[in-house]
């Protein structure tokens, strides 16, 4: 009888909850909607954006969207932050949001201390020099150490709490999934049609000096570059979250659910494709290779090479002009050569300045630099476009090592969780890793890695899979 009385008691409760949460969220739209129009009718477009955001927030604090909460301080690094210039939004948002979960920290929603905090110290207090030698300009103050170095910290352990359970992780995956396929649609309608959704137009003059990134040799042809700019920086974006669907798909084994991740997927690769990357389509082969490995079991593997024939062939046939124009400029020597060029200079600089580097600046680095330029590199650049490469020469070799050395720490942790997990599980932890293993790739060519959307989105997934909190590894997951 005991047991009855508590089992009715949880019914009760869920089913308050079940009618008490679209009040609770229809309410608060409703008061979204009316604090946004006075805010902007008394404040301007700027305050009402904060408010928003933080009535945002707070909602999903109420209804404990912890998961969500964590994708939307990726949406504003990258809109925000990135596109709008306003720099340091976002690691101010993730503090905020560390904080909030500490305080409602409980049994079900736990709380995870930051590992391996001497090494973040170190990484912290070495580039603190560096960052106050470039530091010329605001830009380059509020670029490098608010996000580069302190956003790495705050945005792993905001996945280190988030990353709670393997249901978490795997809601991360799905709202960040969904992310990525609006931007890849965004992106598609750039590079047809020209026309750029939700643009700004101090951001389009932007773009028109730069020719619109067109295809060198074909000026007719767009290269977009979506809220990132750069079409080198959305490529390396949709080569790493091509994983998070890509795992769900393989994982999940409602055909609804397959459906849709199959559709997100498309789209990722249709948006890879129309920005022409030679770095990113490598670097999403690298974790291909990653998800095969360890996301695939061996009976399968041969549906997942059938498939990946398939969707070639489909490329092929539907998109050939775009195929032969990503070949023509993959083989272009040129471009090569320019590379090599500005990689030959950054290394001249760290063997200059192999302890301090030159300042974490990319004004300093574009004035500092400009003594060791080699005549392959024939134009002026801000960034050796790799990622560790920029490291070294602008904070020093110290800081380089410290960086690899908290990735591989971190990774390790990952690879150790996943040898403990079992079944679909794996599967979803091995996504999260192809994505750390592309995202690493790609910072060879160009500055993944410190760029504050793209690194943002590894170290809060780096983060995730390799919580201490995950304990569920054993259990069956039979949801989709």
């Amino acid at each position: 009888m005991r047991w009855s009385k508590t089992l009715l008691l949880q019914k009760l409760t869920c089913l308050r909850f079940s009618f008490s949460s679209p009040f609770l969220i229809g309410s608060s739209m409703v008061v979204f909607a009316v604090s946004m129009a006075c805010a902007l009718a008394f404040f301007g477009i700027y305050a009402a954006g904060a408010i928003c955001l933080a009535l945002l927030m707070i909602l999903l604090l109420l209804i404990r969207q912890d998961e969500l909460a964590a994708v939307v301080v990726i949406i504003v690094h990258l809109y925000v932050d990135w596109y709008l210039a306003l720099r340091v939004v976002a690691p101010v948002l993730a503090a905020l949001l560390l904080c909030c979960f500490f305080l409602l920290r409980s049994s079900h929603y736990p709380w995870a201390e930051l590992r391996a905090p001497f090494l973040w110290l170190c990484f912290l207090c070495l580039t603190i020099i560096p960052a106050i030698q470039g530091g010329i300009t605001l830009y380059d103050r509020l670029f490098y150490y608010p996000n580069i170095i302190a956003g790495a910290m705050l945005m792993f352990w905001l996945g280190s709490v988030v990353g709670r359970s393997l249901v978490s992780v795997k809601h991360v995956f799905q709202w960040l999934a969904f992310f990525a396929a609006l931007i890849a649609i965004h992106t598609i309608i750039q590079g047809k049609s020209g026309v750029f959704l939700l643009s700004w137009s101090h951001m389009d003059a932007y773009i028109a000096d730069h020719k619109n990134y067109y295809l060198p040799g074909n000026p007719h042809v767009i290269r977009p570059g979506s809220f990132f700019i750069d079409p080198d920086w959305s490529s390396s974006f949709f080569a790493i979250t091509l994983f998070l669907p890509l795992s769900l798909l393989v994982k999940c084994i409602s055909w609804r659910a397959r459906v849709l991740y199959l559709v997100e997927i498309v789209l990722l690769v249709i948006a890879l494709l129309f920005t022409y990357s030679t770095g990113a389509v490598l670097a999403a082969g690298a974790g291909a290779l990653t998800f095969f490995s360890l996301g695939v079991a061996p009976r399968y593997r041969w549906r997942m090479i059938l498939g990946l024939f398939l969707g070639l062939l489909a490329l092929v046939l539907l998109l050939p002009e775009d195929i032969a124009l990503f070949l023509h400029h993959a083989t272009d020597a040129g471009n090569l050569n320019l590379r090599l060029g500005v990689w030959h200079t950054a290394l001249r600089v760290i063997t200059a300045f192999p302890l301090s580097g030159i300042g974490l600046g990319l004004y300093a680095y574009l004035q500092r630099a400009e003594g060791f330029r080699v005549p392959a590199q024939f134009l002026p650049l801000a960034q050796p476009h790799n990622s560790y490469l920029e490291l070294a020469a602008m904070a020093g070799l110290p800081v380089l090592v410290i960086f690899l050395v908290l990735l591989c720490w971190f990774l390790a942790h990952a690879w150790m969780i996943w040898q403990r997990a079992v079944g679909r599980d794996r599967t979803l932890l091995a996504g999260g890793i192809s994505l750390v293993v592309a995202l690493t790739f790609s910072s060879l060519s160009i500055n993944a890695w410190t760029l504050p959307p793209l690194s943002a989105i590894g170290w809060l997934l780096l983060g995730c899979i390799s919580s201490p909190l995950l304990s569920d590894l054993h259990r069956v997951d039979m949801e989709g």
